[in-house]
């Protein structure tokens, strides 16, 4: 019979479900903001979503190596990054795929167990 599971679990931070409006991060409990790097998982105060400037996700976007794109959830609902945010991370080589946060948490793992190189920011639930 043909087995689906993994042998492995991808390696570094992955969602295991959501708490209210919080992010469960392993056994933690992340009530706002997350970022997620490919090694880390960081509590994140973000500004309001209107006001988001490369400066506000600059720490992130600078892992080493480079991400392939930044995954951006936008909080409880999708909504679409400024033109400019998205041009300036255009400008430094990779891209934004924005999406409400939980569908970008069920993204960030589906994606993490390909082992893809990505960076995350979520917006609080």
């Amino acid at each position: 019979m043909v087995s689906f599971d993994r042998e492995e679990a991808p390696a570094g931070p992955t969602i295991r479900g959501f708490s209210g409006n919080a992010f469960r991060v392993a056994d933690r409990i992340v009530p706002g903001g997350l970022w997620l790097t490919p090694d880390n998982a960081l509590d994140w105060t973000p500004p309001a979503f209107e006001a988001l400037a490369v400066d506000d996700v600059a720490g992130l976007i600078a892992i080493q190596p480079p991400p392939e794109f930044l995954l951006l959830g936008t909080g409880p609902t999708m909504r679409r990054p400024s033109p400019a945010f998205v041009a300036a991370i255009e400008a430094l080589g990779f891209g934004v795929e924005p999406m409400d946060s939980r569908a970008a948490a069920r993204a960030w793992n589906v994606l993490r167990g390909e082992d893809r190189w990505i960076v995350a920011a979520f917006m609080p639930l």
